[in-house]
């Protein structure tokens, strides 16, 4: 299977379930909705920030020039269009069913709007965690390196 694939169903299958939780709370508890909203977007948000910080890890690690390692951009793209519209038709099917109230929207609304929406919300946060993990990974390999570099000597014996 492909990595994009992967990312694709297990983020949409995380953004339909994280609204039918939501939609099914909303109908028992109406007056808490604004901080399940939220806690519901971090988790979604906190997820796809850490795939994309192990992916940005891995990919320093395998390949530790910045030239020659993986196009995760395009990766994480593919990953958040499929998802979105995926996670937007599921969405569209599960509120047919009776207690699940996930706002009404029509299927043109949940396949260009929310699919957007959802596509910049995976797109985004995956690339800034894809960016910390080369980041981290590039600032401990040149610990590292300095680490394992003898320091100079001077003729006096100090060192330079």
């Amino acid at each position: 299977m492909n990595a994009w694939v992967l990312r694709a169903i297990v983020l949409g299958a995380l953004v339909v379930f994280l609204r039918a939780v939501l939609g099914f709370t909303m109908v028992y508890w109406p007056t808490h909705g604004a901080w399940m909203r939220v806690l519901a977007l971090l988790v979604l948000v906190a997820a796809i920030l850490y795939w994309g910080f192990l992916d940005g890890r891995a990919d320093r690690t395998a390949q530790p020039d910045p030239e020659r390692g993986s196009d995760l951009t395009l990766l994480w793209l593919k990953a958040a269009a499929a998802a979105g519209v995926g996670s937007g038709l599921g969405a569209w099917l599960i509120d047919w069913l009776p207690r699940f109230d996930l706002g009404d929207n029509g299927l043109l609304f949940e396949l260009t709007a929310s699919a957007a929406f959802i596509v910049l919300l995976i797109f985004i946060p995956a690339l800034i965690g894809v960016g910390i993990g080369r980041g981290l990974t590039d600032r401990q390999a040149n610990k590292a390196a300095a680490a394992q570099t003898p320091a100079v000597q001077t003729p006096t014996g100090s060192p330079a």
